[in-house]
Order: structure tokens, then sequence, then C-alpha cells
């Protein structure tokens, strides 16, 4: 009816964050190690270990982020991503906007929440930018939203999108991003196509995370989507630190082993919707650098998807089938580990 105002819906799209400037880098890693699904252990112990690993690492991260610009770019790149969202749920039964909620640096949860109830939000969809369920991101962020939540006094019945690693969307767009590196690289013969995650601790796989099965089923979905016979193709980890065991096999041996092999490589970031330091400098410069020293003929990087818009579609669709739902919106389809609604999943308020 003409003059009655639309409901209000807010989405609210989470993701890690980065420094701003090279002040913010140690503060950004305490945050980052203080947070319990990172490091396991009980306070105060994780709060001293934070502070010392945060102290050790900021030198050379605060040179990786001088690379950068002397700042993580992920805060403007999400918010192009939210605004491509809004423009594509415009002209719907409601008025929708985008807030950023960062993990581990501003704009935090409690900032999103605090400019969502005083937009006057009446419907809350929590939508992680990460394809892949892990404890240690979407479960991190959903938890972290219900403390910012409650501490705003955001009364707003909330939605949640779990996780979409073979999302039509998601997947079109990075086989479309595929293709076009196959074209530039004259064809796939020759090429062998690594798709980059970031890797976790052997531990937290073996203690039922779904990520690394999930990582392999949206690795399966882009090359099946894509169609080309015989590609050759190998799932890898990258970002690996500490002394504990990781998933693998790890990006860096995939490297040298293309070079024994005489194979060229592109390298897609199929964990990452959004270009950071682990694509523009570890992807593109240090393992960049490292191609060249191990003899790979060529080495071509898939950009991230971005405002890709076969995937801010799919987010699109993501958000109206999470309106539609009381419960957490999971993949049905998908075998195997796919969806942790037991794993504290349904503590979010609906």
């Amino acid at each position: 009816m003409s003059g009655v105002p639309r409901k209000k819906t807010a989405i609210i799209l989470f993701n890690l964050g980065g420094p701003d400037s090279p002040d913010a880098v140690e503060p950004f890693l305490f945050n980052l190690f203080n947070d319990p699904a990172i490091i396991r252990v009980p306070n105060p112990l994780r709060w001293l270990i934070a502070k010392l690993v945060s102290k050790r690492r900021a030198p050379v991260a605060r040179e990786i982020y001088a690379a950068l610009g002397g700042g993580s770019p992920l805060v403007p790149l999400t918010e192009a991503q939210g605004r491509a969202l809004e423009a594509a749920l415009a002209n719907g039964e409601s008025e929708v906007r985008a807030f950023l909620a960062m993990r581990y640096w501003h704009p935090f949860a409690e900032e999103a929440a605090r400019e969502a109830k005083d937009w006057g939000a009446d419907e809350i969809v929590l939508l992680p930018l990460y394809p892949q369920y892990s404890t240690t991101t979407t479960e991190s962020s959903l938890k972290d939203w219900e403390r910012a939540a409650a501490k705003a006094e955001l009364a707003v019945p909330a939605r949640a999108v779990c996780c979409y690693p073979a999302d039509e969307g998601f997947v079109a767009g990075y086989a479309a991003l595929l293709a076009n590196a196959i074209s530039e690289a004259g064809g796939h013969e020759g090429f062998r196509v690594l798709f980059s995650a970031h890797g976790l601790p052997k531990k937290v796989i073996e203690a039922g995370d779904p990520y690394q099965a999930q990582v392999e089923q949206s690795c399966a979905a882009i090359v099946a989507k894509l169609g080309i016979d015989g590609l050759d193709w190998v799932t890898c980890y990258q970002s690996r630190v500490g002394p504990l065991e990781w998933i693998g096999p790890a990006t860096d041996d995939e490297i040298r082993r293309a070079g024994t092999e005489g194979k060229s490589l592109i390298v897609l970031p199929v964990a990452f919707v959004s270009e950071h330091s682990e694509t523009l400098v570890e992807l593109d410069k240090e393992y960049g650098h490292l191609a060249k020293e191990a003899g790979v003929p060529s080495y071509l990087r898939v950009p991230a998807l971005g405002t890709e818009p076969a995937f801010i579609q799919g987010l699109a669709r993501l958000v109206r089938e999470a309106q539609a739902r009381d419960t957490i919106l999971c993949p049905e389809d998908a075998a195997g580990h796919v969806c942790t609604k037991d794993a504290g999943l349904k503590t979010i308020r609906q």
C-alpha cells in the first residue's frame, strides 16, 4: 500500500578485517590470537600468548602491509561488495542496507550492531563472506555477533547463512574468472590449476571442523562448472605458521613440485572472496617469486571474486532464502561434512 514504510533489512557482512594503518597492525594481530577459536587455551594464558605472538610478528606484518600502502584493502573492498549487494536486492519487499562486522579490526561487530539499530532495522540477515564454514571463521564471527547484538540491545529477529561452498553464484563467478585466466594462458595444456585456500592446523579438522571437506567441494564444483576435460588441478593450502601440523598439501610445496615437473601454474584463491594480504602479497609476491626460483615456466593468479556479478547475485539469492526461513540457511545438497547446526550455531537468536 502506498505510503506504508517498507521493512528495513540489515545485512551484516562478516569478514576477518585488517589493519588500516601501521599502528593498527599489532593490535589487529593481538585480537586475532586472543580469539579462543584461534588459540584454544584458557585465559590468562591465551592473553599472554596473544601478547607475545602479536609483538613478535608485528614487524614482519608491518612490512607486508607496507607493500599494500600501509594497511589492508579488505574493508573498502567489502564495502563495495555491500553496495553491490544492496543494488542486487533493490526494489524488493524490504529496504536493504549492508553493514560490515569485521572480526579483528574496525568496523567491529559492535559498531555494526549499533549502526543497524540506529538505522531502525526490522530484520537482520547475517552473511559470512567465508564460503566454507569453519569454527575459526564463521562460528567465531557468529558468536561475536551475539555478544555485540546483546550489548547494543538489538532485539531484532536475526537469520544466518551458514556456508555456501557449492553455491551456484560462487561457483559460476570463480569458473568465469578461471576461464579468463586459461584463455589468457592460451589454453590449459601445460598448466596446472592450484586451488589455494588458507590452511588450518590438522587437529582443528580432526575435531570435526568441516572446512577442508567444504574447500574440496568448492574446487570440484568449480572444475565441473568449467567443463574442461583433462584439466590438471590440485587443492592446496597456504599461510602455514607455527609448530603444529597443518592440513595439506601446502601451496608452496605444490609450486616447487610444479617447477620440477616443468608445469606452468594458474592459482585460484578458492577460500577468499576479496583481495587482501594473503592474495596480494603471499600469492602474488612471495609465491610468485618462489615460482620463478623453482623454475615454473609461467605463473598466473586468478583474482578474488570481489563484485563479480554472478557472485553478488548468488549472495542476493542466499539473503532471500535466509529471509524465508526460520532456521539457519545451510546447504541441503552437499555430501559429507556440510554444515554444523549442532556445533554452536543454534545459539543464534531467531
